[in-house]
């Protein structure tokens, strides 16, 4: 099974199970989020679809937001976390040391942008796995990361929901 049929599956069940897409979305935002996860399985293109299901499956959009944006977010701090306790050991950890390159572009990206590049890295994939752990290895303090961690996944999340929701709308227009 290819990961394309899994998003297919994701989307599919959340179609018949509204009741079942904050938590979908949470998990899929989280794993989104979590530099290692995020290496394996690129989850965006889920959320996006997942995002098409607002109003043309009677799921709402509120929860759906809250739950991806706090996955999001969840998942960025956890990042964080590993990089404060781990610090540069991180790059030796699988699947990072396959991609031999991301923790050294994070650090560049870091020391340029600061504070905004969480929120700059959040809208980025290879930044996204490796800026929040660059930020726990830098030593950010606790709260400004915190601070643009959660207002960048709440604002990332409605992007994609929205870019979703947008795309089904036009689609929907579409004389097929």
């Amino acid at each position: 099974m290819d990961f394309q049929s899994i998003i297919e599956g994701i989307v599919a069940f959340a179609r018949e199970n509204a009741a079942w897409a904050p938590p979908i979305m949470f998990v899929l935002a989280f794993g989104e989020s979590l530099a290692f996860v995020s290496l394996l399985l690129p989850a965006w293109g889920a959320l996006v679809a997942l995002g098409a299901l607002i109003g043309s499956s009677g799921i709402s959009f509120w929860p759906v937001w809250v739950a991806a944006a706090l996955g999001a977010a969840l998942g960025d701090w956890l990042s964080y976390w590993i990089g404060q306790k781990l610090e540069y050991r991180v790059q030796h950890i699988w699947p990072l040391s396959r991609h031999p390159d991301l923790i050294p572009r994070g650090e560049r990206f870091m020391r340029k942008w600061g504070v905004p590049g969480i929120f700059i890295g959040r809208f980025f994939g290879p930044l996204r796995a490796s800026v929040p752990l660059i930020a726990g290895i830098f030593e950010m303090p606790f709260w400004t990361f915190q601070f643009a961690n959660v207002a960048s996944a709440f604002v990332w999340a409605a992007v994609l929901l929205t870019l979703g929701d947008g795309i089904s709308r036009l689609l929907s227009l579409w004389p097929w």
